[in-house]
């Protein structure tokens, strides 16, 4: 038997393309994204940037939590993501890859459990593998 967990965003056109995005977190404000001029304004990240920073997000965490099971200091951590676009054969942009650098800061004597981290936690990150197995979205319009 296969076990699921389901989540949920929702999201309401403000303007343009400006869209207000609900996690339906308490305490948790909503995100405002929008598209890059000309076609929106620029008043927050548009769908690629946010694709971007849940990859980097899921990668930081799923590193962190292998260092922290290996009882390794984390003293800081950062990352960055650099997503590369290309037209397809029907001349549509898509993200063609993603290039993530994580840079944690352990400690010297801590480097040979990063070593170790650094083989396994990839394969734990939710995100990350879903994309690059393919996720299916199936996709209903409601008038």
């Amino acid at each position: 038997m296969s076990e699921e967990k389901t989540f949920n965003v929702d999201m309401v056109r403000e303007e343009g393309f400006v869209f207000k995005v609900d996690f339906g977190m308490e305490g948790v404000e909503p995100l405002v994204m929008d598209e890059p001029a000309p076609l929106g304004g620029d008043s927050g990240p548009n769908a690629s940037k946010v694709l971007a920073a849940t990859v980097g997000n899921c990668l930081c965490a799923s590193l962190l939590f292998c260092l922290q099971k290996s009882k390794v200091d984390v003293s800081g951590m950062r990352a960055t993501v650099d997503g590369v676009m290309a037209r397809n054969q029907e001349g549509r942009w898509r993200i063609r890859e993603m290039n993530v650098e994580i840079s944690p800061e352990v400690s010297e004597g801590n480097r040979k459990k990063l070593g170790r981290c650094v083989e396994l936690f990839e394969s734990f990150c939710i995100v990350s593998q879903s994309i690059e197995q393919g996720i299916p979205i199936n996709v209903s319009v409601r008038s």
